[in-house]
């Protein structure tokens, strides 16, 4: 079993940045590779970045590269969603999420772990 913590969510304007953070504990081991995903009401969970153990890479949905950059801190088993220029699109419930696989794999449906998810709002 893997538990995950999110925090860092909150309400900010058009433009500007958030850092969301989610710090892994139990059996960490079984876990090899951690990412985000989103949703918005009435729509699916979506990508949003991973970060692999292998090699640690990293992977992007392409509407939020250049703007979200994704990073883990071993020493805290922590890892961290760096969210600038954000968009009202952007706005959805965010949900860190442990998985398996070494690939890095984008489908919801590779996940075994799941955090609470914390919310972000931007503003136009």
């Amino acid at each position: 079993q893997v538990q995950l913590v999110e925090s860092g969510g909150g309400l900010v304007q058009a433009g500007g940045s958030l850092r969301l953070s989610c710090a892994a504990s139990g059996r960490t081991f079984s876990t090899a590779a951690m990412g985000w995903f989103r949703q918005a009401p009435g729509r699916e969970r979506e990508f949003v970045a991973v970060f692999s153990w292998s090699g640690g890479s990293t992977h992007y949905a392409d509407s939020v590269k250049g703007r979200f950059t994704i990073s883990r801190d071993n020493a805290k088993n922590t890892i961290y969603l760096q969210m600038n220029s954000l968009k009202p699109e952007d706005t959805a419930l965010y949900y860190c999420a442990g998985s398996r696989l070494y690939s890095g794999s984008p489908h919801v449906s590779d996940y075994t772990y799941w955090g609470q998810g914390t919310q972000v709002t931007v503003s136009s």
